[in-house]
């Protein structure tokens, strides 16, 4: 039997997208790929929402002039965004690096390293959090203690850009991790409790952070520009359209970062079902999800498993009793049969006791496999069925289970080409080749418990005794003119009639064909 094919990962974005690399990239690399990927994302989000937040709290909502705040904006603010990067990189690379520790070691991860790796967004996350509540906690005391009225402007900014920024970390920090996350559900099954926010939770949340939020901040706007009288209306268009700018950007990305994490599995399954429809079983995706999502992608692995242990299971059936069988039996597993007309084949080596009191078993069944090989490969050309091998003996049926259009030619034509080969492939041993045509009752025979499928009728009988017959004439071939007369013309010029013969077994006597 041949051996089983490796399972195909699908290398075309695995993870769905090439910065994160192939399916089978080292530890190493997988490692160093994943950190910068960290590193950049998160030194550009928190970068990109401190600047907003800057520019935001600085030039765009109103305060009245006070020097003392400028120079803690123009200060205290990027001072606190470096050491707040610095601490955030130094803390999430040293948390990360811990957690995934595992990969390096290039084994699978335990349990609890599984559950850490797919928490590892969330809490680094949680770090920059921390830095960014930090942030609003120290400005807002700085506000309250140099100009009170500017307080909760700058709380409020600087909470709100926290938000948003965070959340725009967290999707950046899931994609980074995808191949980590995939490693680790890669040995074991996705942990039943999710292990992040439910896709109707993130959908509701990322909607919440990506628009609610930037629109408290617009609302938060009108507050103050009616609170201060003074604003001019050229500088309250300023705002507006700074904020309404602020909105759309901001709710775009996260909506895009949203959808492309849910796209992104899905997108790994329609592939992977595009391959099994093209009818190549041995393939898996990377399961790098902790949300329903990685439990669909999961299933699909496991769909894919079964569908190819059933196509092994439904191979080896087929090699024990012909594909033909295969389908007949899932199509009816009843017990029973039907009259079919069939061209009959038995094919028996001539001293295969001898051969087995003079040689050694391996040989001896080398030399039974070599000689079924050829049988088999001649039976299947004319679309025959091998039913039974009995001992050193095959028995092969022409027009069931399948029909074919000429089912005794098929019989006589197999014979013909059989003998010839059987004589050049396999020199060392001589066969008997006896073949007929006539009705049988081909069905399934047996009890409920165990299944058979075989022909049943006179002429296998008369088969088996051509055979023997066979053995001790020219040729080693004999047919019976009944099947000759019932094949096409064109086979039926390959044959001449002979004698009549009574066969044992037989009331009524049996003329025999030979080739012409």
């Amino acid at each position: 039997m041949s051996q089983r094919r490796p399972e195909l990962v699908l290398q075309r974005k695995p993870f769905g997208s090439w910065l994160l690399g192939p399916a089978g990239q080292s530890p190493r690399l997988l490692r160093i790929r994943s950190q910068l990927l960290l590193t950049c994302f998160l030194l550009g989000t928190n970068i990109i929402g401190g600047c907003v937040v800057f520019v935001l709290a600085v030039f765009v909502l109103p305060s009245p002039p006070d020097d003392r705040l400028d120079l803690v904006r123009a200060v205290a603010f990027p001072g606190y965004l470096l050491a707040a990067l610095l601490i955030g990189v130094v803390w999430g690379t040293r948390y990360a690096l811990r957690v995934t520790g595992w990969v390096l070691e290039d084994r699978p991860a335990t349990r609890r390293e599984q559950i850490a790796t797919l928490r590892l967004p969330l809490r680094l996350t949680l770090i920059e959090i921390f830095l960014w509540l930090l942030a609003t906690v120290v400005f807002t005391v700085l506000a309250l203690v140099l100009q009170p009225e500017s307080a909760l402007r700058i709380g409020i900014t600087v909470f709100d850009g926290g938000i948003v920024t965070c959340v725009a970390a967290y999707l950046l920090t899931e994609f980074a991790l995808r191949p980590i996350a995939a490693r680790a559900l890669a040995e074991q099954a996705p942990p039943k409790r999710l292990l992040a926010a439910g896709l109707k939770a993130r959908t509701l949340f990322f909607w919440a952070v990506g628009s609610g939020v930037p629109v408290l901040g617009l609302m938060l706007a009108a507050v103050l520009a009616l609170i201060e009288k003074d604003v001019s209306a050229t500088r309250l268009s300023i705002m507006i359209l700074a904020l309404g700018t602020v909105v759309l950007t901001c709710g775009g990305l996260l909506t895009l970062l949203s959808a492309r994490s849910v796209v992104a599995p899905v997108r790994s399954v329609r592939n992977a079902l595009a391959v099994i429809g093209d009818g190549e079983l041995n393939v898996r995706i990377p399961v790098f999800d902790g949300t329903e999502l990685g439990s669909l992608q999961a299933g699909f692995n496991r769909m894919a498993a079964g569908l190819r242990e059933r196509e092994r299971i439904r191979d080896l059936f087929g090699r024990y009793v012909g594909p033909e069988v295969v389908r007949e039996a899932l199509a009816s597993d009843s017990l029973g049969g039907e009259e079919r007309f069939v061209g009959v084949l038995f094919v028996d080596l001539v001293g295969s006791t001898e051969l087995a009191a003079v040689r050694p078993p391996a040989e001896v069944v080398q030399l039974l496999n070599r000689f079924f090989e050829i049988v088999v490969d001649e039976v299947d050309r004319q679309g025959g069925f091998v039913n039974k091998f009995a001992g050193d003996a095959v028995l092969a049926v022409f027009g069931a289970p399948a029909e074919l259009a000429d089912p005794s030619g098929s019989a006589l034509q197999a014979g013909r080409v059989l003998a010839r080969r059987l004589a050049d492939e396999l020199p060392e041993a001589t066969a008997g080749i006896g073949i007929t045509a006539g009705t049988v009752v081909a069905g399934t025979v047996g009890d409920v418990r165990r299944h058979e499928y075989t022909v049943i009728g006179d002429p296998v009988n008369e088969a088996s005794r051509l055979t023997e017959l066979a053995k001790s004439v020219p040729g080693r071939l004999l047919a019976s003119m009944a099947a000759v007369d019932e094949s096409a013309p064109a086979e039926a010029g390959h044959w001449k009639a002979g004698e009549e013969v009574t066969v044992r077994g037989r009331n009524r006597p049996t003329q025999l064909a030979i080739p012409a």
